[in-house]
């Protein structure tokens, strides 16, 4: 993926709308998403990141300059969703705050997902919403976005040590969550 996003980073950097469009249609869900974990609003998450794309769009002709465009994306949308809130921190300490639940991300079936039951799968979800917001954001960001420990790091500002140690508290949490009788061959297929 890394050199079609070099692909789209030149097109877009020539002034090609096509090249934007795939990269807005390649990264937007994710980027959402990770915006909403900061912001906590659908509407004010997809706004952070039209923005985003806007000033990206604006500045095409330092966009080849980035090393690597998708990190440089996510950090635009951090900076971008903190300063939308810190612009909102008067008007979010006088009035109501919306917090609204946080969306499942879509599951896209692989095998492995298939052979997991519907129980296991809610008690997994279960136990990733129950992880610590940074821990959760940051096995969000791995586990769902595909995104690398360093890029991960590059966009929190935290050590690729950090981000181990944030990984493996979500892993043993999550394990501890799902129930640990499951059937294995030789519980299936007795031996006669």
């Amino acid at each position: 993926m890394h050199g079609r996003l070099r692909q789209l980073q030149e097109g877009i950097a020539s002034g090609d709308q096509a090249a934007l469009k795939e990269l807005y249609r390649l990264l937007y869900k994710k980027l959402v998403q990770f915006a909403y974990v900061l912001v906590r609003s659908r509407e004010l998450s997809e706004e952070v990141v039209e923005d985003v794309f806007i000033k990206l769009w604006n500045k095409r002709g330092h966009i080849i300059d980035i090393q690597n465009l998708k990190v440089y994306l996510y950090i635009a949308t951090k900076n971008t969703a903190l300063n939308y809130l810190s612009k909102r921190a008067i008007e979010l300490t006088t009035a109501p705050f919306d917090y609204l639940d946080i969306e499942t991300a879509d599951i896209d079936a692989s095998p492995e997902q298939l052979m997991i039951t519907a129980e296991m799968l809610r008690k997994m979800q279960a136990a990733v919403d129950a992880l610590p917001p940074r821990c959760k954001m940051i096995f969000k960001l791995i586990r769902e976005d595909g995104l690398r420990y360093k890029e991960v790091s590059d966009i929190l500002g935290i050590s690729v040590n950090t981000i181990d140690a944030q990984m493996a508290i979500a892993v043993k949490r999550i394990s501890a969550a799902l129930p640990m009788d499951i059937p294995t061959r030789s519980k299936r297929f007795p031996a006669n």
